[in-house]
């Protein structure tokens, strides 16, 4: 691994094996590498830029998130943009690496020198999501990507994560899934910028136009008036047809925000980041205490035993942290 001045000067050049090295470091959980990742982090603050689009993107299970962000992320290249794309995948248990293989599903966009493509691991845990994809999409900021896309793994609360790290978020749902109404969760209408119904090709176009009018129904029961009302549009990834009109959905709600809303909502963005970079800290600290270390097999054991209540198992590892 280069050193954390030489990882700056190559961030700085927009070197691809530089940005790759960086992400690599803020991934990982060694003490050590989160302490250079600190350092590095610290050197780029100064080029943070404010006019780098930042979009989550989620979706139902196969409405072709992968297809989607490749069309989109190709189409900006092409007007001129470097997009820099994080996926969040769910991580391998028994390796903790990723098991999606986006890069895999993207060949073209990864591909593109104008593009970068990154498979980041959750690592089991929302403060692992937080914590290295928010200093990831950093890093990609200081190489002057200006459009972060960041791919969420589509399951329980990773979504409301995401959404709390990026300025609009972005809503895939297919027609014909028997439950847009009722398997989409109201967390998901809640939360969303801009909803596109994927996969509007061929004979589902009308089914898809159907689907995208009765979300737009179920929005305005979810949101209160004088609120953002987000828009609920038809596209084909496959097919590329629409994307261009989602992407312009995502600027509407860009002005929407306007510049000092913008600046608000990442400011306070950054206060949650805040405690949440606190909590995952925490968390370290826990499992790697000496303390906790020395009772942790007799406590796994009387749990398992049932001979120790769990309130009761917590309080004695955190008294053996609280002891040291």
């Amino acid at each position: 691994m280069p050193s954390v001045e030489q990882l700056v000067e190559g961030i700085r050049e927009g070197r691809r094996s530089a940005v790759s090295q960086a992400i690599t470091l803020v991934e990982s959980t060694s003490r050590k590498h989160r302490e250079q990742a600190r350092e590095l982090l610290t050197e780029l603050a100064g080029d943070a830029q404010t006019d780098v689009v930042r979009v989550g993107i989620s979706g139902v299970p196969g409405v072709g998130k992968s297809t989607f962000i490749e069309a989109l992320g190709s189409r900006l290249t092409a007007a001129g943009h470097r997009v820099g794309v994080l996926a969040v995948d769910p991580s391998s248990v028994r390796t903790g690496g990723s098991v999606l293989g986006d890069k895999t599903r993207m060949a073209r966009l990864a591909n593109d020198p104008q593009a970068f493509v990154r498979p980041s691991p959750s690592a089991g845990t929302l403060g692992g999501v937080a914590r290295a994809t928010v200093q990831a999409m950093a890093v990609l900021e200081a190489a002057s990507y200006d459009v972060v896309l960041v791919e969420t793994v589509g399951v329980g609360q990773s979504e409301v994560t995401v959404a709390g790290m990026v300025d609009t978020f972005l809503f895939l749902t297919l027609a014909r899934t028997g439950d847009q109404l009722q398997g989409i969760k109201k967390g998901i209408l809640e939360i969303a910028d801009v909803i596109a119904v994927n996969k509007a090709d061929g004979d589902r176009q009308q089914e898809a136009k159907v689907a995208a009018r009765d979300l737009a129904g179920a929005l305005r029961l979810v949101r209160g008036h004088g609120e953002w009302a987000p828009p609920v549009v038809t596209c084909s990834a496959l097919e590329d047809h629409g994307v261009d009109d989602v992407w312009d959905r995502v600027g509407a709600h860009r002005e929407h925000l306007g510049d000092a809303g913008l600046a608000d909502k990442r400011a306070h963005q950054q206060l949650d980041f805040t405690w949440a970079l606190v909590r995952d800290e925490l968390d370290q600290r826990l499992r790697h205490s000496a303390g906790v270390k020395e009772i942790r097999a007799e406590v796994r054991d009387a749990v398992l035993s049932g001979e120790l209540p769990a309130t009761v198992a917590a309080d004695r590892i955190l008294a053996a942290y609280d002891e040291r």
